[in-house]
């Protein structure tokens, strides 16, 4: 669908990378421009090629998150070089970036001096805390946006409230890859209808921020931030929790409206609590809701993950068991490493 789109990727690590792979997945053409490395010719020149496991010197994860990329050596500080690089951009739709905001400037390839090369470019600026502000400068990683961002705090456990890691990067993948994908995207097609282009400022800890809907409905209505444990999505009601099976395993019930509880409810044998929901008045949270969550506790406690999950599968009621990553990315069956590799690569969507 995008193979007339022709993009440069100066992005290091994952939230550049992983924007541009979307567009690559796409069918657009995907330049990644990186410098050379020093004693080490031919290899990638961005630290993810050398970030875990991999084959012939390049990572796993570098080969997955630049894949259906063609690859460029730059030394952006060499003029001539620099040169070939503006060359590009006058062929180009877009620009994809990860520096602290100021590095593409010091390099003369700001926004301004883009557009004097071609007026149509877009350029897309993904960094932690924007290219305005107090903390434009500031260094920081995944979980400082998620933390700034509100979300490490609704992480904490109902025991001791401390808060647990997301090994999914949420705030590099969902606030920097996914909005700089869909904000490139708006501006080329704003700039096919007006001939120009846009700069694209993407603020991984304001996109984190602006998907806590939920979250900040419920805050604004309380006037503070949800308890661990105790609202509808975190915990606080039987029908939307997690349980511990006899053999250590996990069972994720998800049966957030009354017809999926009663379906929960006829396949353990407790008929009797077909009525006790929230959306019938047990409020999350309350003394009757965690007296539930313990008693429905007891119940997942006397069986293994297997026994329950053949017990519920074909039942329509939201119920799953929680796979460990390997089994849910892989299987559990082996895996030869190319076909491993196949999944890790393959597009987020199909297209029919």
């Amino acid at each position: 669908m995008l193979a007339p789109l022709r993009v440069l990727d100066l992005s290091r690590l994952l939230p550049g990378p992983m924007a541009c792979r979307h567009l690559a997945d796409l069918g657009a053409q995907v330049l990644k421009v990186e410098p050379p490395l020093p004693g080490r010719p031919g290899l990638p020149g961005d630290d993810a090629a050398f970030m875990g496991a991999g084959d012939d010197g390049v990572s796993h994860f570098y080969r997955v998150v630049n894949h259906g990329k063609r690859r460029l050596t730059l030394d952006l500080k060499d003029p001539a070089q620099l040169d070939h690089l503006r060359a590009l951009v006058a062929e180009a739709h877009a620009v994809v970036e990860g520096f602290r905001p100021g590095v593409m400037e010091r390099l003369g390839l700001g926004y301004e001096a883009l557009r004097a090369i071609n007026p149509a470019i877009v350029l897309t600026r993904i960094s932690g805390y924007g290219q305005q502000g107090p903390l434009r400068l500031a260094a920081g990683h995944d979980l400082n946006y998620l933390a700034l961002a509100g979300v490490v705090d609704q992480t904490r456990t109902p025991d001791d409230g401390r808060p647990v890691f997301s090994h999914l990067q949420i705030a590099d993948q969902l606030g920097g890859a996914q909005t700089a994908a869909i904000g490139t995207l708006a501006a080329v097609l704003g700039a096919q209808w007006s001939g120009q282009g846009r700069e694209v400022d993407v603020s991984m800890t304001d996109a984190v921020r602006q998907h806590q809907v939920i979250l900040g409905c419920e805050a604004l209505a309380e006037g503070g931030a949800p308890q661990a444990g105790a609202s509808l999505l975190n915990g606080g009601v039987a029908c939307y929790n997690l349980y511990r099976c006899a053999d250590g395993g996990w069972l994720a019930v998800g049966a957030l409206e009354l017809k999926f509880w009663q379906g929960v409810c006829a396949v353990i044998g407790r008929p009797d609590w077909r009525e006790r929901h929230w959306s019938r008045g047990e409020a999350p949270g309350s003394a009757a809701a965690r007296a539930l969550i313990d008693a429905l506790a007891g119940v997942i406690a006397g069986a293994p993950l297997a026994a329950w999950a053949e017990r519920f599968a074909g039942q329509d009621c939201c119920v799953t068991p929680v796979l460990d990553a390997h089994a849910a990315l892989f299987g559990t069956a082996p895996l030869p490493r190319d076909a491993a590799m196949q999944r890790l690569t393959a597009p987020a969507l199909t297209l029919r």
